[in-house]
């Protein structure tokens, strides 16, 4: 039961979530209806594939929905053989690229499909997804896929200006990165906020009122088989949520969720954290050692992104490929209502 100390506005609900399951299709994932009054902004593919040496490579490219504000984000690429500590941006690498902002997009039988347009400037890239299979392919760079992992997951949080619907949906990739064999995780995740909204960057209700603590997507695909993978936020005043799935096509969704970051001396990024569902159920993030994105950091998105793993707490199983890509901030706080600051 949640007791209310204050008051809010007609049409504020004290960033109280909506959080549920949803089933993944081509045709869904090419809709550019409305939701909820809110307007598409784009699609995010992101996330992280590892070769046989342990290198992270971690990337994300706006797919902009037209008429959309685009935020700062085009396409990043991001590995840990920049200089060996950790995930650094590789601008030799990114300027070849087409930067694509508003992609050509088609959907094909029930595969939807986005692209470069034809004879834009740069190497083209071509990306498709539907309940079944993901690819991505930028010419010359990577080409990865593979099939969905779960559901789709779903939170829709209002607001009496702005609000946020966000739909996402995981993907156990292999392929070729940089000429060297690979396996991770892809999300593909669509966002649709006010008009005039660009997730990270403006009408955000979350992060421009600075009130997320803790925020990852995750799947771990584990060496006997089995997995996990889900979304969670803990933030301040009601804000958060939580959706987790396994292997067993088990699906639990919950609001209700404590968290707490530590963060390293001196430092913006994780050194642990930890969340607990329903009062009962503990989870533990393990940072990679190579895993902080140092060059989102007073940048875009500026809150600190960071490559690890999660896990329940005492889960012994071995993983074999994995995901868990977000972000803490000590500047956003440690837990619920405990605010932050600068360095």
């Amino acid at each position: 039961m949640r007791i209310f100390q204050t008051v809010p506005q007609r049409g504020d609900f004290a960033y109280q979530c909506l959080v549920g399951p949803q089933k993944v299709s081509g045709a869904k994932l090419a809709d550019l209806r409305d939701h909820f009054g809110l307007k598409l902004t784009k699609h995010m593919p992101f996330g992280s594939v590892r070769d046989e040496e342990g290198h992270i490579y971690s990337f994300v490219r706006a797919v902009n929905a037209p008429g959309s504000s685009p935020n700062p984000t085009k396409f990043i690429y991001q590995s840990t053989r920049i200089d060996e500590r950790h995930i650094r941006v590789d601008k030799e690498r990114i300027l070849p690229r087409a930067m694509t902002m508003f992609p050509k997009r088609w959907l094909e039988g029930d595969t939807a499909c986005w692209s470069s347009l034809d004879g834009e400037p740069g190497e083209p890239w071509l990306i498709t997804a539907s309940g079944e299979r993901f690819s991505w392919k930028e010419e010359g760079l990577l080409d990865i896929g593979g099939p969905l992992i779960g559901n789709g997951m779903q939170w829709y949080l209002p607001g009496e200006d702005w609000g946020t619907f966000y739909v996402s949906q995981l993907y156990d990739v292999s392929g070729i990165c940089e000429g060297r064999p690979v396996k991770g995780v892809i999300a593909l995740d669509q966002a649709w906020m006010a008009d005039g909204g660009a997730i990270h960057f403006q009408k955000d209700l979350v992060v421009n009122n600075k009130m997320h603590v803790i925020w990852w997507s995750f799947a771990t695909i584990y060496k006997d088989g089995t997995w996990d993978a889900g979304s969670f936020m803990v933030g301040h005043e009601n804000l958060g949520y939580a959706i987790f799935q396994n292997h067993k096509g088990e699906i639990y969704c919950t609001t209700d969720i404590e968290g707490e970051v530590r963060h390293k001396e001196g430092s913006y990024f994780a050194e642990t954290a930890r969340i607990v569902v329903d009062g009962r159920e503990e989870w533990e993030f393990l940072p990679d050692p190579k895993g902080e994105m140092m060059d989102f950091v007073c940048g875009f998105p500026i809150t600190a992104q960071q490559e690890g793993r999660w896990r329940r707490v005492g889960d012994t199983r071995e993983p074999d490929r994995w995901m868990a890509w977000g972000e803490s901030d000590r500047r956003n706080g440690s837990a619920r209502n405990v605010r932050g600051s600068e360095l």
